[in-house]
């Protein structure tokens, strides 16, 4: 094998071997959107374009004719086209462009495509673009032609993406990469024969089409999500925290009219734990699970002074150090006391429990109250106030999980988990 086949093939080795890594994490990857499914399907075909270069480029260092020299070109010649019309979808697809203007390009675009093919196959009688003597590849006149096509659709590409406003700088350059250096090496390669200089610029071209495309635009998806989450935590905080303010001080409001030295030290007690504990309260991260205990503390102590009897509390903490989010469990407590226990004249007990096994820690909130029939559960109802909001913000921040369960007359178990 000589020197510029050596070089050929070593080009083709490793523009195969990263395309099939890109191949193989687009491929795992889910929810794929629609241009990443077009730049999927133009790696594959780049892939079995290089190793079909590549199998010629090994046929040729032992075998030559003018049969095969003339067969394989054709083939390349195609093939480069498609990769081109290939680029040009996935281009089509990633940028946001008139419908009318993108069926109209499209159009042209195929039937371009249709004129060459039918050119490269008239070629094979002709010579027009090239041709063979004794297993030598040998331009002709109108070779210059063969890549017309390769040279407008690039420019197309060039124009909806570089010229394109709502692309930023990056994805332009990008764009503009793969558009310009193929276009260079194509006239490199008329300069320096026989050096795959074009399929060189490909695998640099496509490289950083995907790195700075592809990539940074997951990216950026992730970023923006990751900002919409917590937009949404934020909201569904912003509701529930004057919503535990709002009852404490209702509890106190009702403790007045009953007992109005209970109702003092109540409000003293309630002023105290704010200036104590208020920036726990505008927090959106994870909070150490003792200051949730502190929450739930005050709110059942306050409702003990409103209800005396009627309620009764239990604590068996055996672990404290581990990260929550905050006001997670406390409104599951209040959903015990109010729609478990209150419902019942004669009242009951609710019970918290911590502990933790290899996997998880768990916080456990149990009473004996009326229940309720977990197949008719509506978690939009007012009666079951905020089960969406917990559930979602222990699966969103922690990766904490809520489970019911629930017996008509007997009471409701609460188990949140948090795994380690």
């Amino acid at each position: 094998m000589d020197s510029k086949s050596a070089f050929n093939a070593a080009v083709c080795i490793i523009g195969i071997l990263l395309l099939l890594i890109h191949t193989v994490d687009l491929i795992l990857k889910k929810n794929k959107r629609k241009d990443e499914k077009n730049l999927l399907i133009f790696i594959v075909f780049t892939a079995v374009h290089f190793a079909t270069y590549l199998s010629f480029t090994l046929v040729k260092a032992n075998y030559t004719s003018d049969n095969l020299i003339i067969c394989f070109y054709s083939i390349f010649y195609v093939m480069n086209n498609m990769e081109v019309l290939l680029l040009f979808f996935y281009a089509i697809s990633f940028v946001t462009i008139n419908e009318k203007i993108k069926d109209i390009t499209t159009i042209v675009i195929l039937g371009l495509l249709a004129i060459f093919i039918v050119l490269d196959i008239v070629n094979i009688f002709n010579h027009m673009f090239f041709y063979s003597v004794n297993g030598v590849y040998t331009r002709a006149k109108l070779m210059f032609l063969s890549q017309g096509y390769q040279f407008v659709a690039l420019a197309v590409v060039f124009i909806i993406t570089v010229l394109n406003r709502k692309l930023n700088l990056t994805q332009k350059i990008a764009f503009s990469f793969y558009c310009l250096l193929p276009l260079v090496a194509i006239v490199l390669q008329n300069l320096l024969p026989g050096y795959a200089i074009a399929y060189l610029s490909i695998v640099i071209s496509i490289e950083i089409l995907f790195l700075f495309v592809n990539v940074r635009k997951n990216v950026e998806l992730a970023n923006e999500a990751k900002r919409s989450k917590e937009a949404e935590i934020k909201l569904m905080m912003s509701q529930i925290q004057p919503h535990f303010i709002y009852n404490t001080l209702a509890s106190i409001s009702t403790l007045i009219k009953i007992d109005p030295d209970k109702a003092q030290k109540a409000l003293d007690e309630f002023t105290e734990y704010l200036r104590a504990n208020l920036s726990s309260l505008t927090k959106t991260g994870l909070i150490n699970f003792k200051e949730e205990l502190r929450h739930i503390e005050t709110y059942l102590s306050l409702e003990k002074m409103r209800f005396d009897e009627r309620l009764s509390v239990n604590y068996d903490i055996k672990v404290v150090d581990f990260l929550v989010p905050p006001l997670s469990i406390q409104p599951l407590v209040e959903n015990a006391v109010k729609h478990g226990i209150l419902q019942k004249l004669e009242g009951g007990t609710i019970s918290i429990k911590t502990y933790e096994d290899e996997k998880a820690y768990y916080v456990e909130i149990e009473d004996d109250g009326v229940g309720f029939d977990l197949n008719n559960l509506d978690p939009t109802d007012n009666n079951h106030i905020g089960l969406n909001n917990v559930k979602y913000r222990l699966s969103s921040m922690c990766n904490g999980e809520l489970n019911i369960y629930s017996v008509i007359d007997k009471g409701t178990t609460m188990v949140v988990t948090f795994n380690k």
